[in-house]
């Protein structure tokens, strides 16, 4: 097998799922990989994954507050528009490489096979922004989770104390819960993922119909145009990029689709399909909940200075009592956010491992023979989604700089094999699903708005700057390149090269386990 694996075009076939399945696996056979996964994901269900994981309810309600202070209704609504266009441009331009090699190790995977030079080090730095960036999302939609539960739990107890080890504990609690959900069957997940979607398009038309039919009052029309600067910084385009990182906070995680393409039928076509689909719904899903919020905001300050500004729009609106009942659906979400995030988190862990680039490899990238799902992954997953939420425990602002490196690995690691296919030029060889001439624009579209996304999440966010204030993610990413960066010089440049591949694809086939 040569070191750019060139993978075959899926034979058309109307005999059913069955001849489907062959032609993934001579895909997966031609990139050095026998079938260890169950393929059980059908078009819909790899959309469901991403759709999820960005997860409209849970990403406009977790940080409509901060946009309150950082532009207003008019970078919300806006800025939602706009972002939702570039992040487009993203998942097109991850789409096509993702139709070319659909694998679970999806980003690190193909950021070594389009490099020129240094494949190794490319595929070991984009594995381990990503693996940083899923743990951090798997964490953050925990918290997102514990915090909106327990403002439930005020409203209906209001003698109930909010404490950092109250939330710590509410978090382990859930993740446990989707360690379980996930070790159990690949079926189970995907059978829960399609609920989800469902939860959430049904959940967001309770919501918006709740915020326009039922209060007395609503905002005029060019409230949209309403700009507020409450970040303490003066200059308004400054506080203005602040609040298009709302958006940017929301679209996280449709790599979902990619980790899953070893387990989803017609990967070549539904993987790069599912990204799209998960991005366009959100962007037209979440346009709408986002109006529906800023037009029933009642006191602007008031609600800007709230604990949880959507929460008190609820109440202000609709009155406790439906508010509580909108707040679970909210809180079903989130629930949903976090289980599909550890599932795409175990994927990427398994196929990181198993081309030997973790400590104790052989362990995660093991798959039970009973439920033929990597068992082991999902609890390193929830273990390390622990780890970074113990802070919690006692700091808010530790917790915080988590989540913005969340963000920032994320979206570092999408760059990365999105520009290395800029580099390649057209040496790249695409799968059935590509982008044709638009390819190459897209693909500088799409670099040019990571970069600056990801220098607008290292910024300071608010001023004066204190230890409260002050924005950790810097130091904490510069502190996992550091690490990597290390722990490559020392030891893994000789033993990493990259993805590997375990033999000729009728070797590999041999193999299969499934």
């Amino acid at each position: 097998m040569s070191e750019r694996a060139t993978v075959p075009r899926p034979r058309r076939s109307h005999s059913g799922d069955e001849a489907i399945a062959i032609d993934d696996d001579a895909t997966l056979h031609a990139m050095g990989y026998p079938r260890k996964l169950t393929r059980r994901f059908r078009g819909f269900d790899n959309f469901a994954i991403s759709f999820t994981i960005i997860n409209i309810i849970s990403g406009i309600f977790s940080a409509f507050g901060f946009g309150m202070g950082a532009g207003g209704p008019l970078i919300l609504v806006f800025g939602w528009i706009g972002v939702s266009v570039m992040v487009l441009f993203v998942g097109a331009a991850m789409g096509e490489i993702a139709s070319a090699y659909p694998t679970s190790g999806a980003l690190y995977f193909s950021a070594g096979k389009l490099a020129r030079r240094h494949r190794g080090a490319w595929s070991w730095y984009t594995g381990w922004l990503n693996f940083v960036g899923q743990i951090g999302g798997t964490a953050a939609t925990g918290y997102a989770a514990a915090t909106f539960i327990q403002a439930f739990i005020v409203m209906q107890w209001p003698g109930y104390t909010v404490t950092g080890q109250s939330t710590v504990t509410i978090i382990t609690v859930i993740l446990l819960l989707q360690a379980l959900a996930n070790t159990y069957t690949v079926q189970l997940v995907a059978t829960l993922n399609r609920i989800s979607v469902w939860w959430l398009l049904i959940g967001m038309t309770v919501i918006v119909l709740s915020l326009v039919l039922i209060p007395t009052h609503h905002q005029s029309p060019s409230f949209a145009t309403h700009f507020v600067n409450g970040t303490g910084f003066s200059n308004a385009i400054y506080a203005a990029m602040l609040g298009l990182l709302v958006t940017s906070w929301t679209f996280t995680g449709f790599d979902g689709s990619f980790h899953m393409s070893e387990e989803t039928v017609k990967a070549t076509v539904n993987t790069p399909k599912g990204i799209m689909r998960a991005i366009g719904y959100s962007a037209a899903a979440g346009l709408i909940l986002m109006l529906a919020l800023v037009y029933a905001i009642r006191d602007y300050s008031a609600t800007a200075s709230a604990s949880a500004p959507p929460v008190q729009i609820l109440i202000d609106a609709l009155g406790t009592g439906t508010a509580k009942l909108l707040l679970l659906i909210v809180i079903g979400a989130m629930l949903f956010c976090g289980l599909a995030n550890m599932t795409s988190n175990t994927r990427q862990i398994f196929a990181f491992a198993r081309d030997g680039a973790m400590p104790g490899s052989r362990l995660w990238h093991s798959v039970s023979p009973r439920t033929r799902t990597p068992v082991k992954a999902v609890w390193l997953a929830a273990a390390c989604s622990f780890v970074l939420i113990t802070p919690a425990w006692w700091s808010h602002t530790a917790f915080t700089a988590i989540v913005s490196v969340n963000v920032v690995g994320l979206y570092l690691a999408y760059g990365v094999p999105i520009l290395l296919r800029l580099r390649l030029g057209d040496e790249f060889q695409p799968g059935p699903w590509h982008l044709g001439r638009w390819s190459r624009p897209i693909a500088l579209t799409a670099v040019v708005w990571i970069a600056f996304s990801s220098v607008l999440f290292m910024l300071p966010h608010a001023s004066p700057i204190t230890p409260t204030t002050f924005n950790y993610a810097p130091i904490a990413l510069g502190a996992v390149l550091l690490i990597a960066t290390a722990w490559w010089f020392a030891t893994a440049r000789r033993r990493f090269q990259g993805p590997v591949s375990y033999g000729s694809p009728d070797e590999v086939a041999a193999m299969d386990l499934v």
